[in-house]
């Protein structure tokens, strides 16, 4: 066999090792607390940094901690607690817009029951400002998600309860959440409307779903403002199952929109899918990405460029919960295999994932093999 010259050698070594690079790197854990750690939320900034929000219990209720990470996953900062009350705060969502301040918003219970809270940071979360309450309710506001448009707009949907049954409602901002506009219901449904997702498009689009028991069972339904959230049309049924779809999810990519959901009519629950490729009017058929034994639910979507298809779910089988993992390179028509993302023998849940501007995937979760929950991360290096 032909020799390599010392050239062509450290060449194909590089390529080898550029190769061996393509994979998921093992494991870390972020967290090290007495309390369980859990629904962590991630973000990439302007200058790369990574951050990711939870909640922790350590305290005696729960508050919502930070962490950051500058050279891409590799080393963290120190928790940083950025609540202090006397009521839980939990389920934290994070959004960034155009000029680089960092947008938190979270569920808390100081009121006495609970409402919507809002923060942000300009020193890429070094400082937070004080919170500022959003909602003025009789009934519980919780499930908060939050996403800033094309023209640095924010926009909150929560699901709240003083109707009698869970109805989605919205809330805007123009001016980076120093004044918010009056408080919008989007559902008027007979049966519960809860787990709202919201993301947005390149012009002034703003797209929601969520999980609506109106028809007896629960489907999903999506609802869209073009105009930054003065007005809505009404909302559409996605779905019609026969046993439940549940708790989607959704990205976008100019005018495609993807979702995914976790659904009992194919099975004990398998992750379904559908995209649309005209800004919500018309909708692809749903489609079935897993045909398991037990359960797969909660799954997380995310669109990397043209095409380019990423979802994490978790799957229960008896005795312990994991991460599995599948993509799509041509828009979601066809797909690659499962992968098992975690090997424990705790509980994987809470699956968040991002992608950066390199391509690579940012994985965070919570496991709970050390005792209690802790939040974990791993990384996709492209």
């Amino acid at each position: 066999m032909k020799r390599m010259g010392p050239i062509m050698l450290a060449l194909g070594l590089a390529f080898f090792a550029q190769a061996a690079q393509a994979d998921w790197t093992p494991s870390k854990r972020l967290t090290w607390t007495m309390g369980n750690s859990g629904h962590p939320v991630s973000l990439r900034d302007y200058d790369g940094r990574l951050h990711v929000f939870w909640e922790d219990y350590t305290f005696g209720d729960s508050e919502i901690f930070h962490k950051k990470s500058q050279d891409g996953g590799t080393t963290w900062s120190a928790a940083q607690r950025l609540t202090w009350t006397l009521g839980h705060s939990t389920r934290p969502a994070a959004a960034l817009d155009n000029f680089g301040p960092i947008y938190l918003v979270w569920q808390d219970e100081v009121s006495g029951n609970v409402e919507i809270y809002f923060s942000r940071s300009t020193d890429d979360g070094v400082t937070w400002s004080a919170r500022k309450r959003l909602t003025w309710s009789s009934g519980d506001s919780q499930n908060v998600a939050i996403t800033v448009d094309a023209s640095d707009y924010l926009h909150v949907v929560w699901e709240d309860l003083t109707p009698g049954n869970a109805e989605i409602f919205h809330r805007m901002s123009s001016d980076g959440g120093v004044t918010w506009a009056p408080v919008q219901r989007l559902t008027w449904a007979s049966g519960g409307s809860v787990l709202p997702a919201i993301t947005h498009d390149s012009y002034s689009g703003v797209h929601v779903v969520w999980q609506d028991a109106a028809p007896g069972n629960d489907e999903i339904y999506y609802a869209s403002s073009t105009d930054g959230g003065a007005t809505w049309a009404a909302p559409r049924r996605l779905t019609w199952t026969s046993k439940g779809s549940n708790a989607p999810s959704i990205d976008l990519y100019f005018d495609q929109i993807f979702i995914a959901w976790y659904d009992f009519t194919f099975g004990l629950s398998e992750i379904a899918f559908k995209k649309s490729t005209d800004g919500g009017s018309t909708w692809w058929l749903d489609k079935v990405l897993t045909w398991t034994s037990n359960f797969s639910y909660d799954p997380a979507i995310i669109v990397c460029s043209p095409g380019v298809l990423h979802v994490v779910w978790e799957y229960y089988t008896p005795g312990y919960d994991d991460l599995y993992y599948k993509s799509s390179s041509d828009g979601g028509t066809t797909w690659t295999a499962s992968r098992r993302l975690t090997f424990t023998p705790g509980d994987s849940w809470y699956p968040e994932i991002m992608p950066d501007s390199s391509g690579d995937l940012h994985l965070f979760w919570s496991d709970d093999t050390p005792g209690n929950f802790e939040i974990y991360y791993k990384k996709f290096i492209k």
